[in-house]
């Protein structure tokens, strides 16, 4: 069982292109535009511990994770660039952090002030996630500015749960009703060295679905799969419940696996991974179909229109899917990682960085969205058409802000012997070989240059995805036959310093076709080119996206929108032609014409007002 180490971003110096882009929009926009509206909402005075009754902004239990993932974000942009404003911000709440925190170590703006007769004691009210969060963030801000007071602070809080939950067992449950903590304590445990991090984190994996305890809450209409329950972890092999849940539950069993060399656990990890790809995963990466829940559903059901696909659950893919290739470097797992980050994830944020999407749908119908506004009921059930600045549950601005400023955690990882590329990104890396340089316009070209800055003997893996139909590999000008190993070339060479590796990977757009099973899309084609899934929206194309049919033999031309800063593409395809006065139904066969079809990456649709929208268009000769 191989284990590979991840070349963490603070290694790695992002060089202009895609991300360094959204990079900089994140530090000069998104980041302070979170800020203020979580204090607007009253995320960061709840930490003041001063609310009275009445008082409006009632905390709520999942605050503390907003922050936190607010404070991890800002923490990685400060790497790169000092922010006196925003350090000063992150001190004064972990001031406040001390100053209400327990004498026992614990801490928590809703139980800790609000119901401190209560805590503990409710399995589905996110105190280990809130302290799950936070022990990233205090990773990350100790790493980030040198400063380790809220790691100490929290370190308390952790030997508390520690304590309560390990050794007494006197916690009102056993394991967390909302997983996180679990890959906080393993990265804690990667920070301090200290073993019994690591053994809180084994006990919470390997109790949950075997505790009785857990068992007597009404989790989520008594379904004890909604929190992965239903099991032991090492013998789960389809994806079950809240979408996010799991996915943060499957890393840390991915970390786990690695750490302890446990092929049971791995296998698991294999298997539950294998049931999201290949059966219950949108072609956007989203997961999680149902808003009952935010939760899987069964195999092949996605639906399109109601999709949720919370872009949470696109990140949580993406981060198993980075773990999965530190155990094996496979190209299945960083090509969904790929998907779920250029589709799922992204389409949740605005391209000015200001506002974000918690679903994700692949089929949007404005005057159908309008007429169910009357219904309540119904309009939970509807994603909505533009994008907001703050939710009441706002759990994805943060952690699209934290996902991107950390985006080069995915680009590389390596043993003593071995080095692998797995996501193309302009760049500088300082690997444990040396230097490695990467110049590329990916995810919009495939060319990929890459500069060696080392003098010794190593095999270079690049990933050759999973889309593309050929590629062209060369070694300093020259032609060269790497091995292909698990869908990655290897590239085994005494490198010397000025050496040059370029791959070429044509982007072809290709026309995608889903499994007869996933009713919703037969007869219909999704279309991608790279790793980029596009979409039709009705201000380019009109009424009726469903109508609109694609001939397979009709070229694509690729384009730029100038507006949007994105490329387009265009074809001809066929519309029908109904006279005005036709009915509803008709026996008549019905005329179709040539139209010109024009696709946006669906992560950009939507900034340009409210309009219709589809993925999944009709395939016709």
């Amino acid at each position: 069982m191989s284990t590979y180490q991840m070349v963490s971003h603070e290694n790695i110096r992002l060089l202009p292109g895609f991300w360094r882009d959204r990079c900089e929009t994140a530090r000069n926009v998104s980041l302070m535009a979170v800020y203020h509206r979580f204090r607007e909402t009253g995320r960061f005075d709840a930490w003041d511990f001063g609310r009275k009754e009445g008082d409006p902004n009632r905390p709520h239990i999942f605050w503390d994770s907003d922050i936190a993932k607010w404070i991890e974000a800002a923490a990685y942009l400060l790497e790169e660039e000092e922010s006196e404003e925003v350090e000063l911000i992150i001190d004064e709440l972990v001031d406040k952090l001390e100053q209400h925190q327990w004498e026992d170590g614990y801490f928590n703006s809703y139980f800790g002030h609000l119901a401190p007769e209560e805590r503990f004691q409710h399995y589905t009210d996110h105190e280990l996630y809130c302290l799950g969060h936070l022990l990233e963030a205090a990773i990350a801000y100790k790493r980030a500015t040198g400063k380790d007071k809220m790691l100490r602070l929290l370190i308390r809080y952790v030997d508390l749960v520690d304590r309560v939950f390990r050794v007494e067992h006197s916690a009102g449950f056993d394991t967390p009703g909302h997983e996180e903590i679990e890959l906080a304590l393993f990265k804690l445990y990667e920070e301090t060295h200290e073993e019994r991090f690591l053994a809180l984190m084994r006990y919470f994996i390997d109790t949950r679905g075997r505790s009785e305890k857990d068992r007597t809450y009404d989790v989520f209409e008594n379904d004890p799969a909604h929190a992965q329950a239903h099991l032991p972890v090492r013998e789960q092999t389809t994806a079950e419940g809240h979408a996010v849940r799991a996915a943060y539950l499957y890393c840390a069993m991915a970390d786990l696996a690695r750490q302890d060399k446990d092929e049971a656990l791995l296998e698991a990890c294999d298997a539950l991974f294998d049931n999201i790809a290949h059966k219950r995963m949108y072609v956007t990466g989203g997961i999680g179909s149902s808003h009952i829940g935010e939760a899987f559903t069964i195999d092949y059901d996605l639906q399109n229109r109601t999709a949720y696909a919370e872009t949470c659950a696109a990140i949580g893919l993406a981060l198993f899917a980075r773990r999965m290739s530190l155990n094996i470097p496979k190209r299945l797992y960083a090509d969904v990682a790929e998907l779920a980050l250029y589709n799922g994830m992204l389409a949740g944020i605005s391209l000015d960085g200001k506002a974000y999407f918690y679903e994700n749908p692949l089929e949007a119908h404005p005057e159908l969205f309008h007429l169910n506004e009357r219904y309540p009921r119904v309009k939970e059930h509807m994603p909505i058409l533009e994008r907001k600045e703050v939710f009441d549950c706002s759990c994805c601005p943060p952690n699209l802000l934290r996902t991107i400023a950390s985006i080069a955690d995915f680009a590389f990882s390596q043993d003593d012997r071995e080095l692998y590329v797995h996501h193309y990104m302009p760049c500088e890396a300082q690997t444990r070989f040396g230097t490695l340089t990467m110049e590329t316009g990916y995810p919009y070209d495939g060319k990929i240059a890459l500069t060696v800055g080392f003098d010794c003997e190593v095999t270079i893996g690049l990933r050759i995805p999973g889309w593309a139909t050929a590629y062209a590999l060369q070694v300093n000008g020259q032609p060269f036959k790497a091995t292909l190993r698990n869908g990655y070339a290897l590239l085994t060479h005494s490198w010397s310093a000025g050496d040059t590796i370029t791959l070429d990977l044509p982007m072809e757009v290709r026309l995608l076709r889903a499994h007869p099973a996933l009713q919703e899309d037969c007869g219909r084609v999704a279309v991608m080119r790279g790793p980029i899934v596009f979409c039709a929206e009705g201000v380019d194309n009109g009424a009726h996206l469903k109508d609109i049919a694609i001939r397979p033999e009709m070229p694509f031309t690729c384009a730029w929108n100038e507006a949007l800063n994105v490329p387009m593409l265009r074809t001809t395809a066929t519309r029908s032609i109904w006279p005005e006065k036709t009915r509803i139904y008709t026996s008549d066969p019905v005329k179709r014409i040539g139209a010109s079809l024009t696709l946006i990456p669906y992560f950009a649709w939507a900034n340009r007002g409210e309009n219709e929208m589809l993925v999944w268009l009709l395939e016709r000769d």
